[in-house]
C-alpha cells in the first residue's frame, strides 16, 4: 500500500489535474453537454491507451535504443524540471486550436492528461516499484482527473480563477523539486556505474 501512494502522489503532481481545470473549461465552454461529455470520454480513454501502453513497451523501447534508467533520469528529470519551470513563470499551460470531435483526444487526452511529466514519471516509477503498482497509480489519477473535469463547472464555481491557479504553481513547484530529485539520482546512478566498471 506504501508503494502505491509512493507511486500515486508524483503522478498526480503530473497530471495537476486542478491546474489544467480552467483551460479545460475553456476548450470545451462552447459545447452542449452530451457533447462535453463525449469530449470527456474520449479524452479518458486516449490517455489511458497511451499511458499504458507507453507503461508497457516503453522500458523496451529504451533498451532497444541503448538509453539506461540513469539516462532517462537524467533527462526525464530536466524535461520535468522545465515544464514546471515553464509553468511557475507563465501560468498558462498552452492551448491548441482544435476541432471538436478531436478535441477530446487532442490536446486534452494528449498532452493536457498524459502529456511528457505523466509519461516520464511512470516509466521512472515502473522501474523503482514495478509496473503493476505504478499502473495502478497511473489508472486512478487518469480516473481521477476525468472526475475533476467531469464536475469543471461547480469545481471552477466553488475553487475560484485565483484558486486554481494557485493550485497549478504548488503542483508546478512539486514537479520542480521531483525533477531535481530525478537529476540527483541519475547522476548517483551513472557515477556508480562509471566506477564499477
Amino acid at each position: 500500500m506504501k508503494n502505491f501512494w509512493l507511486c500515486f502522489v508524483p503522478i498526480f503532481v503530473a497530471v495537476d489535474a486542478i491546474g489544467v481545470l480552467p483551460l479545460y473549461v475553456s476548450l470545451t465552454d462552447t459545447l452542449d453537454r452530451g457533447t462535453r461529455r463525449c469530449v470527456l470520454l474520449q479524452s479518458i480513454i486516449t490517455a489511458l491507451f497511451i499511458g499504458l501502453a507507453f507503461l508497457i513497451f516503453g522500458p523496451a523501447m529504451l533498451r532497444f535504443l541503448g538509453i539506461t534508467v540513469a539516462d532517462f533520469m537524467i533527462a526525464g528529470g530536466t524535461l520535468l524540471f522545465a515544464i514546471s519551470l515553464s509553468d511557475l513563470i507563465t501560468g498558462e499551460k498552452k492551448r491548441r486550436q482544435t476541432q471538436e470531435n478531436a478535441m477530446g483526444a487532442v490536446p486534452i487526452g494528449i498532452p493536457l492528461i498524459a502529456g511528457p511529466a505523466l509519461l516520464t514519471t511512470c516509466i521512472l516509477l515502473a522501474d523503482e516499484y514495478g509496473k503493476w503498482i505504478t499502473g495502478l497509480a497511473m489508472v486512478t489519477n487518469i480516473l481521477l482527473a476525468g472526475f475533476v473535469f467531469f464536475f469543471a463547472d461547480q469545481l471552477t464555481l466553488w475553487i475560484g480563477r485565483n484558486g486554481t491557479r494557485t493550485a497549478s504553481k504548488i503542483s508546478s513547484l512539486f514537479l520542480a523539486a521531483i525533477g531535481v530529485m530525478l537529476i540527483r539520482k541519475g547522476i548517483l546512478e551513472a557515477v556508480a556505474a562509471v566506477l564499477e566498471g
